[in-house]
């Protein structure tokens, strides 16, 4: 294996990442404890905190009691230094909402409130985050859930069609100079949310599957304890699999949970044949409570006992969709290299 080498001012940024975790986790700490937990030397901490006192980013909370020797300084991670707004793009049932969010740098909300809407473009997200960037004058990231295909800076295809195939966070990084933007798909951000509040065991496949009743369907996937994108983007996008029948007649079969079912086992098989989970989550608004042992039942029929996932329904996942939105949106803040040994 070739060791990669890293230029000064990354292993820097690296050292001061890992302070300003090990803060964020263990409340507070001393020059002694975070170079103890961090691994790093007493000086290069001291140095580190020296600097993000100055920036404002750790606050330090003055001396500890004295036990005899040198009373220690004491440093608390400031999650107040500065705000992320997180947007949730949705439409169902033919009402158009778009939840606003913003929350402080440990992901505590400031505010919460969703906005329903006759229509839902890029200049009314504008106006939105305009307005809340006033409001919050120290905003570090932008993240936006979005209900389609998020391929980079750009929507592909999308549920509200005026935002389909717009350079969104291409806008928005011109009109927030230094602001971090990040758009996703809304499925990899519940997916997300939910595998981090079941607290899986780690590097476990996990699935989200979703029939909405007038959309088509949509998944996503954890795999390996990470979220899947896929080559371009277009990974959960099931409504393409091959069952037999169009996607405008997927339209059809779900708005009856007798038609649905069968549908829908397909779709189960063919994401436990793939990826193998050790638990799928199932949502959406064509989903009743009553059909969970019939699609159990039918997974059992095709899919080997010993390879058989949990199967779950979860009707509303909004509050995971938010949480996984927050983390992902915290994690464009956060400064990291990640070491791939190939096997």
């Amino acid at each position: 294996m070739n060791v990669p080498t890293h230029s000064t001012q990354h292993v820097k940024k690296i050292n001061t990442e890992l302070v300003k975790q090990t803060l964020r986790t263990n409340n507070t700490g001393t020059k002694a404890s975070i170079a103890r937990l961090t691994g790093l030397s007493v000086a290069t901490c001291g140095t580190i905190l020296n600097e993000l006192v100055h920036s404002g980013e750790i606050i330090d909370l003055g001396t500890d009691e004295s036990s005899g020797g040198r009373p220690a300084n004491r440093y608390r991670f400031n999650a107040d230094y500065a705000s992320m707004i997180c947007m949730i793009v949705r439409t169902e049932g033919g009402v158009h909402t778009i939840t606003c969010a913003v929350a402080n740098l440990n992901g505590e909300l400031a505010e919460h409130e969703v906005h329903t809407l006759e229509q839902i473009d890029v200049p009314i997200i504008e106006q939105l985050l305009d307005d809340l960037t006033q409001k919050y004058t120290h905003v570090r990231a932008i993240g936006i859930g979005i209900p389609g295909v998020a391929l980079g800076d750009t929507i592909g295809i999308c549920d509200v069609p005026q935002l389909a195939n717009q350079p969104l966070a291409s806008l928005l990084k011109q009109r927030y100079e230094g602001v971090e933007i990040l758009l996703e798909n809304d499925m990899n951000l519940t997916v997300y949310g939910l595998y981090q509040q079941l607290q899986l065991e780690q590097d476990r496949n996990f699935a989200i599957v979703t029939f909405p009743r007038n959309h088509y369907p949509g998944a996503g996937f954890i795999v390996n304890g990470q979220p899947m994108n896929g080559n371009s983007y277009f990974s959960g996008e099931i409504s393409y699999l091959p069952y037999g029948v169009s996607r405008e007649q997927q339209l059809e079969l779900l708005q009856s949970a007798e038609q649905a079912a069968g549908f829908i086992v397909q779709s189960l098989v063919s994401i436990i044949a793939i990826i193998n989970p050790v638990q799928i989550i199932i949502t959406g608004d064509s989903i009743t409570a009553d059909m969970l042992s019939k699609l159990d039942a039918g997974c059992r029929a095709i899919i080997p006992a010993e390879h058989m996932p949990t199967l779950l329904i979860q009707n509303d996942t909004r509050s995971e969709y938010l949480s996984g939105l927050i983390t992902a949106t915290l994690e464009r803040l956060t400064y990291h290299i990640q070491l791939i040994q190939r096997r």
